[in-house]
């Protein structure tokens, strides 16, 4: 049986997250007397109060030893996300007042944000927010994206080691599952790997910065209008990959978008690759699990649906 962490655990984890931030922004100059939670997933962030600051440490990761790897993930959000404030977009920028890289302090690598006023009373609007991926997309077309690699969003390495692993792990996935996730997973794990093999696939199909982690989930509501956020996955690919499993509602404000900023709509057999990939990588999550429970409960309506669809999302070989 799977061995999941104690509450006691998770918060012995989150109090270390805490303090490390803490003490991180204490030695980059900042007052911080009353470091305050704000949200703790797969990451702790913590509001350094007094000062305006916010550190998002990451903890609940496939390779959370692999500091330096993390770090180079943190490197490419902070740099794609000022380069975004300078060209005007809407999102939530490196913090000004420390130097912009990760910070590495007690075993966490970790980025250091502005302070932002929520508007708690406002409820996110999905379909919206599809449409203004299109926008986010058009501005990310020119963004210099020589470090960026292709599909690193969707970490194929965890998919193939967590697909190995969960054979151990009965309670979370059955065999039958396991053995479809697998052969789908054959099916698309060379176009994950290449980038040729992709083009060669999807012939026409532009690659560019992208998201890379659902960004019509990932706009904050600020009190003074909505903002881009969460780049932690941004990546290489078709805009399709920030578009996977949300459904053809969200799919057509997404083209409705497209259409207003002059760039491609999105294509239906790119969608089926995303939307299979993105089904494997709900399963590989279920790896994690042991260090945080309740992602059993949500994950599980994802791979119920799954457990409906077509083969590879109907994907054609």
């Amino acid at each position: 049986m799977t061995a999941f962490l104690t509450p006691q655990q998770r918060a012995d984890r989150t109090s270390a997250a805490v303090e490390a931030a803490a003490a991180a922004g204490r030695g980059l100059g900042l007052t911080v007397t009353d470091p305050t939670v704000l949200h703790d997933v797969f990451s702790v962030v913590v509001h350094l109060a007094p000062s305006p600051v916010v550190a998002r440490v990451p903890t609940v990761l496939p390779r959370p030893d692999d500091l330096a790897a993390i770090a180079h993930r943190q490197r490419d959000e902070l740099d794609v996300t000022q380069w975004l404030g300078d060209q005007g977009v809407p999102v939530i920028a490196p913090s000004p007042l420390v130097p912009r890289e990760p910070v590495r302090r007690d075993g966490f690598s970790m980025t250091l944000w502005p302070f932002v006023d929520e508007a708690r009373s406002k409820e996110p609007d999905y379909v919206a927010n599809a449409e203004k991926t299109a926008d986010l997309h058009a501005a990310l077309r020119t963004y210099p994206a020589r470090r960026l690699e292709f599909l690193s969003a969707a970490d194929p390495r965890f998919i193939e080691d967590s697909l190995a692993l969960l054979d151990r792990h009965p309670d979370l996935i059955g065999a039958a599952d396991l053995d479809r996730a697998r052969r789908e997973w054959q099916l698309l794990e060379p176009l994950v790997r290449s980038r040729s093999a992709f083009e060669a696939r999807f012939p026409g199909i532009d690659l560019q910065p992208i998201h890379g982690d659902s960004p019509p989930a990932n706009i904050f509501n600020a009190v003074d209008g909505d903002l881009f956020a969460d780049f932690e996955l941004v990546t290489l690919g078709p805009v399709e990959w920030d578009l996977a499993a949300l459904g053809p509602e969200h799919e057509a404000a997404y083209n409705r978008g497209a259409r207003r900023n002059g760039t491609r709509l999105l294509d239906q057999e790119v969608l089926a690759f995303v939307n299979a990939l993105g089904a494997l990588r709900i399963i590989a999550t279920l790896t994690l699990a042991p260090q945080l429970p309740e992602l059993v409960r949500y994950l599980k309506p994802a791979i119920d649906h799954w457990r409906t669809t077509p083969f590879a999302a109907g994907m054609s070989r």
